[in-house]
């Protein structure tokens, strides 16, 4: 298309008539009539009016304006979901996969694909996890028989097709799929970043969701949801085994629910099971059972529904996890009265900081008892007895005398300071004024609701230190260090008071005093076991006074003292894993450490670690220190199944102990797990690149409508011409000039 266009001089027209003006009225002026014959004057008019016009020409400057309209390259990228989630049957109603709906939404848009790649180049990708390019055949993209991918990664998946796009003009992305991301780490990246990406490069997303919100639709599935277990339990002790389990498609019918226990390396027996009996679908039910182990070690415990008819996925049917039997553990018996003191809540915090000692927290009043007290206090029940601020009238005579009994066999005994402990609570007359390192008398004696009696205890502020006796005492060694151990206790906050301790036993030590010298705590030895009285109740102070460790540590060490755990050799190697269940691909770190008896760590220790994978193979792993103990990453978990990780400890070259955790990868189908589509999810991001999402039915409309609007696709070329400022318009001009100017010359008018 050409066209003439003007562009005079100074943009004005104006100044060219004027000038024309000008140049015509020139015209008139010439020689006289009698001068020259009207040939001649006819002669000189012609060259002068040929010169005003050429003049004239070149002050409109006219140039000739032509225009070349091209099409300019561009990509459509066409994306087709063919992971596991395809599969699910809630497309056109519950008749057709997902799958098979994209399938054939494809092929109804087979003759606008085959259109739109005569104009512009069409990229074709089937992708899970990762994008596979398929080549476009007479509009017929070849997709796979069947969806197989086990993972959607749609925000890397559309990350990876624009960086293969750079510098490439996009007339769009296609993107069929049921709109749900399900990948593991490193391909999890947000769909919405890449959605960014395309709005600034402004590459339209149009999406076409396939299936419905509800998931796996009318597909029958039982799904263990949730397991919940401690990771620690002691031997012969009830291991608590709670879950979830959600059903779907079986109303009203008993759902077995069951235990199994490794009980041998690789053998797990069911020790426990439930029945279950939903009553709509969808419905989570929940699961509470028990057992108990009997061997110390490591096991792998599994909750479990057994495969029902139907299912399509049956891989949620079991949540997996290890715990840890311990042998050596600690049985506490914590009795307290009521209401409960403020430093209970901390005393308890302390020892449930230790994951050897085991505490069973009671507390007792004259109207309310536990119906097995009295077994409780059998020989051999627990380890360790500690009585808190609970008067004597809340026993019966026969279970201090099994107390009594169970602490002459070799179980430890810990009575705390109160208004109603030693001689105030009435223990003067019992079978534990034997036990009990202090001599009381009855006329201490203070009944419940009396008023206190100011003789029976210390008024405060105490501040409590080791005595020459206690100095050097397991319990009261707070560092490993006894200078450092003096200057902690020079610094713990005070009590705020005590109970007055009479006259001591002969036997008795007195472990730690107040400035005063007055016994704050005493031992003594009763039969083969150990016995501490302790005059405060308010050691709470210090873990508020930013004591916390020296806090635990103390309790923690009168507990170990009492069950005559202090001589446990140094090297108490320990392994720690941040999780015991982890999905596959995902790093796990653990921390490792050596300890002493009193929990100071073991200087100068040397660790070596490995993990053992599911085919049996190890692997080294490296550490790295991190403040007193070492931590350690294992990345290759690709693989489902039991793995284990091993550290040995040495220090100048002796072997201090070795440490082993277990851990598991479980089997997840990410895909059928949750097939829940997510349509919303394909609608906000075809919104955040200024496309649109779009029913399957409506893609050949889409491929027509990107066919037609490509006008910002068209490349207009303009080339412009000019003659006036040329040398052949110039030459013209100047032989007019010339002539005229000759002519005069030869005609004697010049």
């Amino acid at each position: 298309m050409a066209r003439l266009s003007f562009y005079p001089v100074g943009d004005s027209y104006l100044l060219v008539v004027v000038a024309a003006i000008a140049l015509v009225g020139l015209l008139a002026i010439g020689p006289a009539r009698h001068r020259l014959s009207r040939r001649r004057r006819a002669a000189l008019f012609a060259l002068r009016l040929g010169s005003v016009l050429m003049v004239l020409l070149a002050m409109l400057r006219p140039t000739l304006v032509t225009t070349e309209v091209n099409k300019q390259a561009a990509t459509l990228i066409v994306l087709a979901d063919t992971s596991r989630s395809m599969s699910v049957p809630d497309a056109v109603g519950g008749r057709k996969t997902r799958y098979e709906a994209m399938r054939g939404s494809l092929d109804d848009a087979r003759d606008g694909f085959r259109r739109i790649a005569k104009n512009f180049e069409v990229k074709t990708f089937a992708f899970d996890l990762q994008a596979r390019p398929l080549d476009l055949a007479d509009g017929e993209i070849p997709l796979p028989e069947q969806p197989e991918g086990r993972q959607t990664a749609i925000g890397s998946v559309l990350e990876d097709v624009l960086r293969q796009a750079a510098g490439k003009r996009l007339l769009g992305v296609i993107l069929l799929s049921d709109g749900a991301q399900r990948a593991y780490a490193p391909r999890d990246a947000a769909p919405q970043t890449a959605a960014a990406e395309m709005k600034r490069l402004g590459c339209p997303l149009y999406t076409v969701p396939l299936g419905q919100d509800r998931g796996l639709g009318q597909a029958k599935d039982v799904a263990v949801k949730e397991l919940l277990v401690d990771d620690n339990v002691f031997v012969k002790n009830q291991l608590a085994i709670g879950g979830q389990i959600r059903v779907d498609g079986f109303v009203n019918r008993e759902i077995p629910v069951r235990v199994l226990f490794e009980t041998s390396p690789g053998k797990m027996e069911v020790v426990a099971q439930q029945v279950l009996k939903p009553t709509a679908d969808g419905q989570l039910l929940s699961v509470d059972l028990g057992y108990v182990p009997e061997v110390s070690g490591q096991y792998k415990l599994t909750l479990e529904v057994p495969d029902e008819p139907g299912e399509l996925v049956t891989t949620n049917n079991r949540l997996s996890t290890f715990v840890n039997v311990l042998a050596g553990g600690l049985n506490v018996l914590y009795l307290e009265g009521f209401p409960p003191r403020v430093d209970t809540r901390f005393l308890r915090r302390a020892l449930d900081a230790s994951a050897d000692i085991s505490v069973d927290y009671l507390t007792l009043s004259p109207g309310a008892r536990p119906a097995d007290l009295a077994e409780r206090f059998k020989p051999g029940k627990y380890a360790v007895y500690v009585i808190g601020d609970v008067d004597s009238t809340a026993f019966k005579p026969e279970e201090l005398k099994d107390l009594a009994e169970a602490v002459s066999r070799g179980a430890g005994l810990v009575m705390l300071g109160g208004f109603h402990t030693f001689g105030a609570g009435g223990y003067a007359g019992t079978p534990l004024a034997d036990v009990l390192p202090i001599r009381m008398s009855r006329f201490e004696r203070q009944k419940p609701g009396d008023p206190d009696r100011p003789d029976l205890h210390l008024p405060g502020p105490l501040r409590m230190r080791p005595s020459r006796f206690g100095m050097g005492h397991f319990a009261l060694m707070l560092s490993g260090d006894r200078q450092k151990n003096l200057e902690l206790w020079d610094r713990l906050p005070p009590l705020d008071g005590a109970n007055r301790f009479g006259e001591l036993k002969p036997g008795a030590v007195p472990l730690a005093v107040d400035d005063r010298d007055d016994p704050l705590l005493v031992s003594q030895s009763f039969g083969g076991g150990r016995v501490m009285a302790f005059a405060g109740d308010s050691t709470w102070r210090w873990w508020l006074g930013d004591f916390e460790q020296a806090h635990k540590r103390f309790w923690r060490q009168m507990i170990l003292w009492l069950a005559r755990k202090d001589d446990v050799v140094e090297g108490n190697v320990w392994v720690r894993l941040a999780k015991r269940r982890i999905a596959p691909g995902t790093p796990l770190e653990f921390t490792v450490g050596a300890q002493s008896p009193t929990g100071d760590p073991v200087g100068g220790a040397k660790f070596e670690a490995e993990v053992t994978l599911p085919d049996g193979g190890t692997r080294p792993i490296r550490l790295t220190r991190r403040g007193e103990s070492w931590t350690g990453v294992v990345n290759e978990t690709r693989e489902a199944g039991d793995y284990a990780v091993s550290v040995k400890a040495s220090k100048d070259e002796q072997l201090l102990g070795a440490a082993r955790a277990r851990f598991l990868v479980f089997e997840e189908d990410l895909e059928l797990d949750n097939a829940s589509a997510d349509v919303t999810g394909l609608e906000s991001l075809a919104a955040m690149t200024g496309g649109e999402s779009i029913a399957a039915e409506q893609l050949p409309e889409l491929l027509q409508k990107l066919l037609e609007n490509t006008e910002t696709l068209e490349d207009r070329v303009e080339t412009k011409r000019t003659y006036w400022d040329r040398w052949p318009f110039f030459l013209l001009l100047v032989g007019l000039l010339g002539a005229e100017w000759y002519l005069r010359k030869r005609w004697g008018l010049v």
